[in-house]
């Protein structure tokens, strides 16, 4: 027997975006950018944006859809799915000509960890994220 899982934390890059199977039930689907910021040997402050799409189901997807905006933070506890013709992330070509990737997320729990009311940052559930200073990058670059 197989076991994965994986654990995110990071910022809505635009709003969610529901849909319906052809059997009813609801899938929604958004975009999380998880940032990191370190100082590298010529102490120069790097700063690297992981991104990942995540999807939702049934009754998570519709409280996702209805209560998560664009720029929120969340923790994702899901399952990584590969891309089926390469076996990794999902690769595509920035509107700038350099390469951008990101990682698919099937959600088994999606927790809130801003207000609802307008995406400022709330109480933490458990550690921190590296999210201080997090940047959200133009919209062209967000990948989904």
């Amino acid at each position: 027997m197989s076991y994965q899982k994986i654990v995110i934390t990071g910022n809505l890059g635009r709003d969610p975006e529901m849909r319906y199977t052809p059997s009813g039930q609801a899938v929604t689907s958004f975009s999380v950018a998880v940032n990191e910021s370190y100082t590298n040997a010529n102490g120069e402050k790097v700063k690297k944006t992981i991104w990942f799409r995540v999807t939702a189901w049934g009754k998570q997807a519709e409280i996702c859809n209805q209560y998560l905006k664009k720029g929120q933070q969340v923790l994702v506890d899901g399952r990584m799915s590969a891309d089926p013709n390469t076996g990794g992330p999902k690769i595509w070509t920035k509107q700038d000509g350099t390469a951008g990737s990101s990682f698919e997320i099937t959600a088994q729990t999606v927790r809130f960890l801003s207000s609802r009311a307008d995406g400022d940052s709330g109480p933490m559930v458990g550690g921190g994220g590296g999210m201080e200073g997090a940047e959200m990058p133009p919209e062209d670059d967000i990948p989904f």
